[in-house]
């Protein structure tokens, strides 16, 4: 269970790095787990069921084969062949000229991106409001 462990605690920190409410507490309250649980999975000292691993792949949205160390391909594999055709839609080619990391990268940009702009919509409505 260690690469699980270093892979779920890897999974986690890549989404704290860009949102700091994805603690342990965070993800143990969306999975159902207490939080002492959720580190101990991460540590790698307990195992969890596997509706619970599920959980955790949905929560992260990657394939428990990843999760388990069976493969280094994140996506679950019901997702490829979509989001695939979202790459070819955003950055007019195949998506092989994208690797995982980059694809990973351009999804987290593109969620902060929309954050920020429906951000600056809330703003600007509450500007028109307060001029009123």
């Amino acid at each position: 269970m260690l690469v699980f462990g270093k892979r779920l605690k890897a999974e986690r920190e890549l989404k704290k790095n860009s949102d700091p409410k994805w603690t342990q507490e965070f993800v143990a309250n969306l999975i159902g787990v207490a939080r002492p649980t959720f580190t101990a999975y991460e540590n790698g000292t307990k195992e969890p069921p596997i509706d619970t691993i599920n959980k955790i792949a949905d929560t992260f949205n990657v394939s428990i084969d990843y999760l388990q160390g069976r493969t280094d391909i994140k996506s679950p594999r019901v997702n490829q062949e979509s989001e695939s055709e979202v790459f070819i839609a955003y950055l007019g080619g195949p998506p092989e000229e994208i690797d995982e990391e980059e694809a990973e990268h351009l999804k987290e940009q593109l969620a902060m991106f929309r954050s920020f702009k429906e951000k600056r919509k809330k703003e600007q409505e509450q500007e028109k409001n307060n001029k009123k």
